[in-house]
């Protein structure tokens, strides 16, 4: 979808860049292709030491709210030093350039004042940028924020609610309806978030749809994975729901039955020294390396040169777990064979025995067997990946996946014009998800 004139889209995110999300810059950037103009605004500033080469390419501007008003860092008044001066301040900033604002401050009154004061500050830059609506990536603090300021500010928003959003035992249900009952659209990128969020949120999510994540398949050509050395990759945050303790326990398996191979494990995170150890214990220094964060165009090279991803996910004990990474479908696109479990939507994407194989969370000894099964297997690799490769054209096409996404901001922003005769009120609660439009929640 192209804009006839330039319709303005505010993507509230927690913290920008992050090494880890590289799946909202390319949405972000597919969104800029086809000329909708996106601003970004951030809560909190980055955290990470590494950027990914993708974050150079993105064209619109990033707005930091703890930024205070004269543009110094104001990180601790979003922490613990949010005075009363710095918060009616704000408010009486945002006053004249909101009229009317304070009645919609009565839906305020269950959220954090610190997340309040973003909400004004943000409020306010989409009446002064002319922002048409507000897009949530997460259904946690930055959905908090976008709601509250497309409430201030009488546009609609959406939200993208993923896999730690609803899944984690931490998420709060009653927080979760307030931002979907409120949202002009809920996207999600699996059928099994669909089935449950509906599950769990009834009526007022009865419009969710699934619109999977994409990729610019022309930056990822296949490559028969037919010839390639005995290497087995993984790649992702080192975190418990990756699962790659499990892995290097198949890799010590696979060591004991001989097997010549050499195991790469890309990403930082808080159990790097617990692998390191793991991997010395098992005496598979020579075998297995923590290589720490690359480039994305690195990443890349990494993945067309392995004979394997493994991405052994599981469900943690916080019940925290992967929606569908984003890496699967990478190498997917560029011809390398998958196994991983069958953690939410992973099944869609990797169908064991057609496009992947699949084995059980948990289980090194399945996840040997089957790593060591694709490292004999030329023709097996070749099968599974050419059918992987056809999967990832019919359904993951970042430019028809962002078309559908952009439907539903542009539906929100027609809804936004019609209401009250265009007097902004778009964000009245929705006493009925059915006539308040369609609802779409992207869940990763």
């Amino acid at each position: 979808m192209g804009f006839a004139e330039p319709f303005r889209v505010g993507f509230v995110v927690k913290r920008y860049p992050c090494y880890s999300e590289t799946f909202i810059v390319r949405e972000i950037l597919a969104h800029e292709d086809a000329g909708m103009d996106v601003e970004i605004f951030s809560l909190k500033p980055t955290s990470d030491a590494h950027f990914q080469d993708l974050i150079a390419r993105v064209r619109g501007r990033v707005t930091y709210l703890y930024m205070s008003a004269e543009g110094s860092p104001a990180e601790p008044l979003v922490r613990a030093t949010l005075t009363a001066a710095h918060f009616w301040n704000t408010l009486r900033q945002a006053a004249g350039v909101l009229p009317g604002m304070s009645s919609a401050l009565g839906g305020a009154e269950e959220e954090d004042v610190r997340e309040v004061y973003l909400a004004l500050q943000l409020a306010t830059q989409v009446r002064l940028k002319n922002i048409q609506h507000l897009h949530a990536t997460f259904a946690s603090d930055a959905a908090t924020v976008a709601r509250l300021a497309a409430r201030f500010a009488g546009i609609p928003y959406s939200v993208t609610a993923r896999a730690k959003d609803i899944f984690h035992q931490s998420a709060n249900v009653e927080d979760l309806r307030r931002k979907f009952r409120d949202a002009a659209g809920i996207i999600t990128i699996s059928d099994y978030h669909v089935r449950y969020l509906r599950d769990s949120f009834g009526a007022l999510v009865d419009g969710v749809e699934r619109i999977y994540n994409g990729l610019d398949l022309t930056e990822y050509p296949y490559h028969s994975p037919e010839h390639r050395p005995a290497m087995i990759l993984g790649i992702g945050r080192l975190v418990p729901k990756k699962g790659f303790a499990d892995l290097i326990a198949a890799c010590a398996l696979l060591a004991e039955r001989g097997g010549q191979f050499q195991c790469r494990i890309i990403g930082a995170g808080g159990l790097w020294s617990k692998l390191q150890a793991q991997i010395q214990q098992l005496g598979l220094q020579s075998r297995v390396e923590l290589v720490g964060p690359l480039p994305q165009s690195a990443v890349m090279e990494e993945v067309r040169n392995a004979a394997v991803l493994a991405a052994p996910c599981i469900i943690d004990e916080q019940g925290d777990r992967d929606g569908l990474p984003n890496v699967i479908q990478e190498a997917l696109a560029l011809g390398t064979p998958v196994i991983s479990t069958d953690v939410t939507g992973i099944p869609e994407v990797v169908r064991h025995g057609e496009t992947g194989l699949q084995v059980p969370q948990r289980d090194p000894q399945a996840l040997a067997d089957a790593i060591e099964e694709l490292l004999a297997n030329a023709p097996l690799r070749v099968e599974l990946a050419t059918a992987a490769r056809r999967l990832m054209e019919a359904e993951f096409d970042i430019r028809r996946n962002t078309q559908m996404r952009r439907a539903i901001f542009q539906a929100g922003r027609l809804r936004a014009s019609e209401d009250a005769g265009g007097t902004g009120a778009a964000q009245r609660p929705r006493e009925d998800a059915r006539t308040a439009g369609r609802v779409a929640v992207e869940v990763a």
